[in-house]
């Protein structure tokens, strides 16, 4: 349980108000702790009136119940055993068994099943019923004396079994509970260890030695040690007691109404640590979380697959640092663009971005694309012009984004000496054009993209941790595609599909790949596709952050791991191994049907343009400025005054498919890929009806 939520359960929570101590109870000399350590459990008995303004609280000190209980320094309340179970087991269902008794005096029973245990309990209302049953599943492991060994007793693991798709915890209660110094190791570099025991500010971050680099990357996840043993103090109070008289400065708010994000700043020894959560109190436990494993190298959350797993390339940004601040970025550009959140068009499922930087500061960085999307085109729509965008995905849609930028950026280039310096590519040796160095683009997707990313069940993580036991199972890795007007992917048929034109205008659903494919493409053949490869040298995400449902294993799988094997690639081109990472203030989920239309904005845009996914096209039924043929258009006029200069010569451009062809290294990459997929059974890749590209301009 957060430590957040902790505060709502004991201050707000209506169970909590009718239940604690509702019996009016002094509890027994010596009688047996429950699951947290000094809590006693009320045994029940006479009722007392709710309306009794005061009342005998546990110890014998005697306390006022009011609606609002106003916070003030002193000893921390013990909690009752509602509270103490959901914390053991949250999301616990409470049965009602039977009602007796007449109107003015009933007798509730109520059931709860604990791993397959079920206990009862009896009250004159549902709460108190409730609270005995509660109470009765913790007395049947009393005998162990701490939380953490119930939670064992329990079947919980602390260290693993963390719920990162809950909208009411992000982090497991311990983490704010337990510390310990551990031994530096190679894996302190998570913290911004610079290996010898000195650490970088957040504003300079150091790079790792490359022997360090290449030992992390080769894991693909880092072993944590055995989890620190509960010492009952949240980080702010810690790093009080290490560094007393800290001033906790609230530096902004944003996020939409359910979702809010408030960050919090802390200076301590001269460096400043930043940190976010959903209320003030959460992020001022995140900021000294934050100074405390980068001046103390107190290691926290130990969860294996919510660690972030570092890029094999050059490392410029801590990896938390970095995809909470690009999260944030992305969050707070969709809130101007949809005034606060409150447009129609900010309603969405998952909202994706590419932020830019250009050197070590986060601060520096540039939001380049911003856009919601969860459909696909239907197939009576599809164009043989290329005016209609196919998937809407919002992953998808960002990357097209950032297509739209690196032409912007080739056009500034070769429009005259002056603007030459503000573009991001400058002259390659090899021919065309490369990135600036220290030029990186980060990928946020508010959810685990579509596809294998996202087959694995989120509530079981903890046991997967420990080892998945069907490792080489048949869906771990497939290829899968997103299904016509549906949501949700399904593998890809044994057998190689060809889908042709006439027969989706007859009525086959139109197939379209998974973003999990797709991703995994674009960490082979690059992010610019193949028209801009006969000018730029391949583009790759530095890293990919996800705002929930991360998990390490099943991200890195699916987005590079499955195609190791992949070989004879043409020069430039590799499989790219981005940093991979969630979030500290994971995305709440996002219930309820997702709409039919995708938003999409790229850096320089007056405004958000609105998709309908269906048709591909504006509302109007006109082409978006992300298709096919806007495109090749821009790529046509870059051509006329680079034709000298192309990474690949083609004579005399005519047809799209053809432009395409004509990047033969690009070709050969693709081709490589798709073996890859093949060579290690996930399937074959289903292409699009090659009509859709045979156009031209002059059309």
């Amino acid at each position: 349980m957060d430590i957040d939520d902790e505060e709502n359960m004991s201050s707000s929570s209506t169970d909590v108000k009718e239940n604690r101590n509702v019996d009016n109870v002094p509890p027994k000399e010596g009688s047996g702790q429950g699951a947290g350590e000094g809590t006693q459990l009320s045994n029940g008995g006479g009722s007392s009136s709710r309306k009794r303004p005061l009342e005998e609280g546990n110890n014998g000190h005697s306390k006022f119940r009011l609606k609002k209980r106003k916070k003030t320094p002193g000893p921390i309340l013990p909690k009752n055993a509602l509270m103490q179970l959901n914390e053991i087991k949250p999301g616990l269902q409470y049965k009602l068994l039977s009602q007796t008794g007449p109107v003015h005096a009933p007798m509730f029973v109520m059931a709860v099943e604990v791993n397959g245990q079920v206990f009862e309990g009896s009250g004159p209302t549902k709460k108190k019923a409730k609270l005995h049953a509660a109470e009765k599943a913790l007395r049947s492991f009393v005998q162990f004396p701490n939380a953490s060994e119930a939670h064992l007793a329990m079947g919980r693991t602390l260290s693993v079994n963390t719920d990162f798709t809950s909208d009411q915890a992000d982090f497991p209660d311990t983490l704010f509970n337990g510390f310990e110094t551990p031994v530096p190791s190679d894996a302190s570099f998570y913290l911004g260890s610079n290996g010898d025991g000195s650490f970088s500010s957040s504003g300079d971050y150091g790079l790792p030695s490359s022997a360090v680099a290449s030992s992390l990357s080769q894991s693909p996840l880092p072993i944590p040690s055995p989890y620190p043993a509960a010492s009952g103090k949240n980080p702010v109070m810690i790093l009080n007691e290490l560094r007393p008289g800290l001033k906790y400065e609230f530096l902004s708010e944003s996020g939409e109404s359910h979702a809010k994000n408030f960050v919090m700043a802390v200076a301590v020894d001269g460096q400043t640590f930043e940190g976010s959560g959903r209320n003030k109190k959460l992020a001022k436990a995140r900021a000294a979380q934050s100074a405390l494993a980068s001046l103390f190298n107190m290691q926290l959350d130990q969860t294996p697959s919510r660690q972030p797993i570092p890029s094999e390339g050059l490392q410029l940004h801590l990896p938390q640092v970095l995809a909470d601040a690009v999260a944030r970025l992305v969050v707070d550009k969709f809130s101007d663009l949809t005034e606060n959140f409150t447009s129609p068009h900010a309603r969405r499922k998952v909202l994706a971005g590419i932020v830019m930087t250009t050197g070590t500061d986060v601060k520096d960085a540039l939001v380049i694309s911003v856009s919601t999307g969860t459909k696909c085109i239907n197939g009576e729509y599809m164009s043989d012009r290329g005016l209609a965008l196919n998937d809407c995905h919002a992953e998808i849609i960002s990357r097209r984004c950032l297509l739209k930028f690196l032409y912007t950026q080739l056009e500034l280039y070769l429009s005259n000496k002056e603007d030459q310096q503000k573009s991001i590519f400058i002259k390659s040796e090899r021919g065309g054009f490369k990135l600036k160095e220290n030029v990186q683009f980060h990928l946020y997707i508010s959810t685990s993209p579509c596809g294998d990313a996202r087959i694995f069940s989120p509530h079981e993580a903890a046991q997967e941790d420990q080892g998945d036991r069907h490792p080489n199972r048949k869906a771990r890795g497939q290829l899968r595609t997103k299904i016509e007007s549906g949501e949700g992917t399904i593998p890809v048929r044994s057998t190689t599909t060809i889908q042709t034109w006439d027969g989706v205008l007859q009525g086959e659903r139109l197939l379209t790949m998974s973003c999990s494919d797709k991703i995994a493409r674009w960490n082979v053949l690059g992010i610019q596709g193949a028209l801009l490869s006969l000018f730029v040298e391949p583009i790759y995400f530095s890293s990919i952050i996800l705002g929930s449902l991360y998990h390490g294993d099943h991200l890195s799988r699916a987005v590079y791991q499955r195609i190791a094997e992949i070989e004879d690639l043409p020069p430039l081109y590799t499989l790219n191994r981005p940093l991979l990472s969630g979030i500290s203030n994971a995305e709440a989920r996002q219930p309820g049907k997702a709409p039919n239309f995708s938003v999409n904005w790229t850096v320089g845009d007056t405004g958000l343009e609105v998709i309908n996914a269906t048709t591909g096209k504006d509302e109007m039924g006109r082409a978006s400025r992300l298709c096919k043929h806007a495109f090749y258009s821009r790529w046509m006029r870059i051509h006329a005054k680079l034709s000298s200069s192309l990474r690949s010569k083609i004579l005399k451009p005519n047809l799209y498919h053809e432009t395409k062809q004509g990047a033969t290294e690009y070709q050969t990459a693709k081709e490589c890929l798709f073996k890859a997929f093949l060579k290690a059974g996930l399937g074959a890749w289903v292409e699009k009806p090659i009509e859709q590209d045979q156009f031209s301009l002059t059309v």
